[in-house]
């Protein structure tokens, strides 16, 4: 897609443009920054070329993701697929129009430079309503909007009844995805996908739950988004973050850094089903672009057989 200050041109988006995820919620803590991370790797597992952007200038939880990742991968001498990665940093001028546009110009320069290089751009974004939160909204392909199973972070999306549970009225942020679906659409006729993921579900299911499950089904069908599940309250996903690894990763002691468990597998198959239920445009040619490398590397770990002539 190409772009001006005031938003994207009406031109269309370019078709060796990336696909763009973002993963956005106005609430914090609601697992934004892992469902991202999770995409990334899902992806270049799939043989896709991903990059990632971080809009998030005080937490950076998804750099230091990163950062993580790659520090273990020296420590521990193993391999680990990467995405490239940039942050945004919050400008600081004078007025809020320049620090707007130069926080544009920031975007729009690092999306130019990665976008015609790599088939996926996954964006995390911080938990407030933000200049280049709504910004991202408006670029967006796919849009995965993690949320705890709780009414508290139900709010985000839409006020409720009390007693009766019928949906008052939609949320400024619900609001505000709908009028960036609509302009997406008539800037170059493109369909904004959002996804509300559910995150923190109990394995057993309770009456809040089945209440939540009703009015997010009724919401669903108000603003056309669709659910799918995500994480669990696992351990293990708290302990990947330190040393940037994630349910897809080889889960082989010198790789974890401690033995696997049944929680590991668990984790990996919420992910897997996660990853499936957001339907991105995964070519075949991606897939066997992935198993080209997966043969490769393993003939590069195989012995060289000489041949008998050089025996002896």
């Amino acid at each position: 897609m190409a772009y001006t200050e005031s938003g994207p041109r009406t031109e269309g988006r370019r078709k060796s443009g990336a696909h763009v995820i973002v993963c956005g919620n106005e609430k914090g803590g609601s697992g934004k920054s892992t469902t991202a991370m999770h995409i990334a790797v899902a992806l270049m597992r799939a043989g896709q070329k991903v990059a990632t952007v971080d809009l998030d200038g005080r937490q950076l939880s998804l750099t230091r993701y990163i950062e993580n990742r790659r520090r273990w991968a020296r420590s521990a001498g193993i391999d680990l697929a990467t995405p490239e990665h940039f942050h945004v940093a919050p400008a600081r001028r004078e007025t809020v129009a320049d620090a707007e546009g130069e926080e544009f110009r920031r975007l729009m320069d690092g999306i130019g430079d990665v976008e015609h290089r790599h088939d996926f751009v996954v964006i995390d974004t911080p938990g407030s309503d933000t200049y280049l939160n709504r910004l991202a909204h408006r670029i967006a392909d796919t849009l995965v909007t993690p949320m705890n199973d709780s009414f508290i972070d139900f709010d985000v999306l839409a006020r409720i009844d009390p007693v009766g549970h019928e949906i008052i009225e939609h949320s400024q942020y619900a609001s505000a995805v709908r009028d960036a679906r609509r302009e997406r659409r008539q800037a170059d006729n493109a369909i904004l996908d959002w996804i509300v993921v559910r995150n923190r579900m109990s394995s057993i299911t309770s009456r809040n739950e089945q209440k939540i499950d009703a009015c997010l089904r009724e919401l669903a069908m108000q603003l056309g988004f669709r659910m799918a599940d995500g994480i669990s309250e696992r351990v293990v996903f708290r302990e990947f973050f330190p040393i940037g690894l994630t349910a897809l990763d080889d889960f082989e002691e010198h790789v974890l850094g401690t033995k696997p468990t049944l929680s590991h597998l668990a984790a990996r198959q919420e992910i897997r089903q996660l990853v499936a239920a957001l339907r991105l445009p995964v070519d075949e040619s991606g897939r066997r672009r992935a198993e080209t490398r997966r043969r490769y590397a393993e003939a590069l770990a195989r012995p060289f057989a000489m041949p008998d002539i050089f025996a002896g």
